[in-house]
């Protein structure tokens, strides 16, 4: 199966979406058709709002290092091929931008050590039925409007957020 770009950016930009929700962050908007007016070229962007009072320190630090890495995690479901998040150059914002979340770890091997398990947990996360399904939901949404407000986004995963318990959300 041969993925079009848009197909692997609605992809991507789901797990992104989903892990955000899981975390209890607000997704504003999710697009695989961003403006390019602010900087450089992206193929999708996910707009999330990390609430002061409920995200700071180390649980924000999880929080943007999951969300970071749950775009490489669905790519890498979807497709059937399991890279290394650092491998793949369209994933390299993802890996940095995980990697300085968690810079309050001095320890370089560490974190990386860190990374490396966040993203297996997330594979194993995103791979039950559950989450692949709410995630497969985002996807098709996306394919069919390349833009999904909070609204069309909490539509698309109703019956996810409703069905979710302490076990289907990240625990901290």
């Amino acid at each position: 199966m041969r993925e079009t770009p848009e197909e692997l950016t609605a992809w991507h930009e789901a797990g992104h979406a989903w892990a955000a929700l899981l975390a209890g962050a607000k997704v504003h908007s999710v697009s695989i058709a961003p403006d390019n007016d602010d900087g450089p070229q992206r193929f999708g962007d996910t707009e999330i709002h990390w609430s002061k009072r409920r995200f700071s320190g180390r649980k924000l630090a999880a929080g943007l290092c999951r969300v970071a890495l749950a775009g490489p995690v669905s790519e890498m479901l979807y497709t059937g091929r399991p890279f290394h998040p650092a491998g793949v150059a369209e994933w390299a914002q993802d890996w940095r931008t995980a990697l300085q979340a968690l810079d309050f770890v001095p320890d370089r091997q560490r974190r990386l050590a860190m990374l490396e398990q966040t993203t297996i947990q997330l594979y194993e996360k995103f791979s039950d039925d559950f989450h692949w399904q709410a995630v497969s939901a985002i996807a098709e949404q996306l394919l069919a409007h390349e833009i999904l407000d909070a609204e069309l986004l909490g539509e698309a995963v109703e019956p996810w957020v409703d069905s979710l318990d302490s076990e289907s959300s990240f625990d901290d």
